[in-house]
């Protein structure tokens, strides 16, 4: 059995490494956002946080702002490239709001 020492050191592991992952990936790989997302937060929030009729993020504003919120949150350190990332990823997969501008 693995001990919960050893998911931290993975996850931190994971964590640390994402971004070097995400930007050296083959075409039709995991984007950068979906990867941060992924290792961070799908955890503890799954489908239905992005699906619920009171969800906070209405717009592409508004979903900077949650994100940025709770990395914050969560201490997880990201850079605004890395929230921009994970917004669009999001936004993507889930909300389809305009305006959100496209990856560079």
């Amino acid at each position: 059995m693995i001990g919960a020492r050893w998911i931290c050191v993975l996850v931190a592991g994971l964590a640390c490494c994402g971004r070097a992952l995400a930007q050296d990936a083959p075409a039709g790989a995991a984007s950068r956002g979906e990867l941060l997302y992924s290792v961070n937060c799908l955890a503890c929030h799954g489908a239905q946080m992005h699906w619920r009729e009171k969800k906070l993020a209405v717009d592409w504003a508004s979903l900077l702002v949650q994100v940025n919120r709770w990395q914050s949150f969560a201490k997880l350190g990201w850079s605004q490239d890395d929230v921009a990332e994970v917004a669009r990823y999001l936004n993507r997969r889930y909300y389809h709001y305009p305006d959100a501008p496209a990856a560079d």
